[in-house]
């Protein structure tokens, strides 16, 4: 398992755990990170990552992308 700050631009995986306080798992939940699914790595700009997730795309800080294993 890899964080998902560290997957790098175009590479994708499926969401094995999402870490942190139930506050900060019901975020990302509520942003579409559910393990199971797969997330793409769009690309890195200004320390945010863009990711696509549910057919949809993301910009999570690197922070919040640390706590999402895939």
């Amino acid at each position: 398992m890899l964080p998902l700050s560290v997957l790098g631009d175009g590479n994708e995986g499926i969401i094995k755990k999402i870490a942190g306080k139930p506050e900060v798992k019901k975020h990302l939940e509520n942003l579409g990170f559910v393990v199971g699914d797969r997330v793409t790595v769009i690309t890195e700009q200004n320390g945010n990552i863009i990711v696509k997730v549910k057919e949809t795309r993301v910009a999570i800080s690197k922070e919040m992308a640390s706590k999402i294993y895939v």
